[in-house]
């Protein structure tokens, strides 16, 4: 079986934060609030939550892969490359950060194709957490 590519571990951990937000708001916003006058930091948490999900939404949103020529063959390329890194990193154990580096822009690279399938499943999770998280807020 394939491993799953960047977007679509994106989809399901979004999916799995909305369901439970989905089934959990309701207890999660008292608790939140009542949280919130003790430690008021939190309304900032749930503001950087926000924020991230937003970032997260633009970049998806600018995201037009289908018309790069040759991308399914780039990204086959980049698909080669982990067991290459897996291998590079038993010789060359010092250069695990660069290797990590180059493995996570590869991730990227390998699942574009697929993205244009994924986007709107994607958008519509981002704002429906969105919403939700702003409801949480005191």
């Amino acid at each position: 079986m394939a491993e799953p590519n960047l977007f679509e571990e994106l989809k399901a951990v979004l999916a799995d934060f909305k369901t439970f937000l989905d089934d959990n708001v309701a207890t999660i916003k008292p608790a939140i609030q009542a949280i919130a006058s003790l430690v008021p930091q939190v309304t900032e948490l749930i503001d950087l939550l926000v924020e991230l999900m937003n970032k997260l939404k633009t970049e998806i949103q600018n995201l037009d892969v289908g018309a790069i020529p040759g991308l399914g063959e780039v990204a086959e390329f980049t698909g080669k490359i982990p067991a290459f890194l897996d291998a590079a990193k038993k010789i060359l154990p010092g250069e695990t950060g660069a290797i990590e580096s180059i493995a996570d822009v590869a991730s990227v690279v390998t699942g574009l194709p697929s993205v244009d399938q994924v986007k709107t499943e994607l958008l519509d999770l981002i704002t429906a957490i969105t919403t939700h998280l702003n409801s949480l807020k005191p």
